[in-house]
């Protein structure tokens, strides 16, 4: 192990100083590439859980704004806060077009968690909601959508 690779261990936030101040100076040589291979994955797999859990808050929302119709009066404001929120913080990431078609993929999967959750949390029916997403990814960018 080296100097380097017992840095990350030691001290994170150093080694990544350590590892920018290689690079830059192209001393590639010296790099720890084991953690640093990990650290890239790594931080690939936060972005795509992101985007998970920014799509799963909003078809949330979107849910309850759309199908709990005796809570609307009272929670709608909120929840059309919450929906410009997530979709801001999707709109971000997926300026990367890698995640955008992730997005696009996840979109059936991610909303049956949503659905479950939305069930939970409305104590509605769950036939109230529908077993398959019932918007569009446009609808899920589209700042002026609301169902």
């Amino acid at each position: 192990m080296n100097d380097v690779s017992a840095l990350y261990e030691q001290d994170y936030y150093l080694w990544l100083q350590e590892t920018y101040q290689m690079l830059e100076k192209k001393e590639m040589n010296r790099l720890d590439l084991p953690h640093l291979m990990e650290e890239i994955l790594s931080l690939g797999n936060e972005q795509k859980r992101k985007v998970d859990s920014y799509l799963r808050q909003l078809l949330i929302h979107l849910l309850l704004y759309q199908y709990w119709e005796s809570e609307r009066e009272r929670c709608g404001k909120g929840w059309q806060n919450e929906i410009d929120n997530f979709r801001f913080e999707l709109e971000l990431l997926l300026k990367s077009r890698t995640l955008y078609n992730y997005f696009l993929q996840e979109i059936a999967e991610i909303y049956v968690k949503a659905r479950k959750q939305v069930i939970k949390k409305s104590e509605l029916p769950s036939d109230t909601f529908p077993e398959n997403c019932p918007f569009t990814p446009e609808n899920l960018l589209d700042s002026e959508f609301l169902p």
